[in-house]
């Protein structure tokens, strides 16, 4: 009996997911796809590869995309909500409610992981900080994080990065400085 259960919670979706399919069947391929295979076309000479791969799941995600008859102004749209959705970063602030959290309990430092941005964390005490920040540039262009990428969060809070270039022989104090200044050049803008 619980597979019948299970299939019929899953109704709704896989009533969705069948309007998705047929919505890909009955339509034609759009400016979108033709885009994707033009600008793809390098990737899908290689055989059967992780680039052949990726331009497939690029022409997957087109046709879907096609299927909305979008214009200019909602395709817009669509393209500014996707890209953080696909990122797992919220559309508007963080409120900080429980709600929002998973419980961690590592340590006091990261008891809790914020459901709606991955790299916001609660400490034991309740005060929360954003793990990364501060993104850190070398001068080829190379970015990465680290232990000074952490700033402390108040509640509503809209994630933010902030770039901070640093030499590549940096030293812990370097960066520490080079943090804190980005930091305060994002809150001054």
């Amino acid at each position: 009996m619980k597979t019948f259960t299970d299939f019929r919670q899953r109704l709704p979706e896989l009533r969705q997911r069948l309007r998705l399919a047929l919505a890909i069947l009955r339509g034609r391929d759009g400016a979108t796809l033709a885009h994707v295979h033009r600008e793809t076309a390098h990737m899908r000479r290689g055989g059967d590869g992780p680039d052949r791969w990726m331009a497939d799941h690029l022409a997957d995600m087109a046709r879907c995309f096609d299927t909305g008859g979008h214009s200019g102004f909602s395709s817009s749209f669509v393209v500014a909500h996707l890209g953080p959705l696909l990122r797992f970063e919220p559309l508007g602030p963080l409120t900080g409610e429980e709600n929002e959290w998973t419980v961690l309990g590592y340590n006091d430092d990261m008891q809790a992981q914020n459901k709606r941005c991955s790299h916001v964390f609660r400490r034991a005490d309740g005060t929360a900080y954003d793990s990364t920040a501060v993104i850190f540039r070398e001068p080829n262009g190379v970015c990465f994080t680290g232990k000074y990428s952490r700033a402390d969060v108040a509640f509503p809070y809209t994630p933010k990065r902030v770039y901070a270039n640093v030499p590549e022989d940096r030293s812990d104090e370097q960066m520490a400085e080079a943090a804190a200044l980005a930091l305060a050049a994002g809150a001054a803008a």
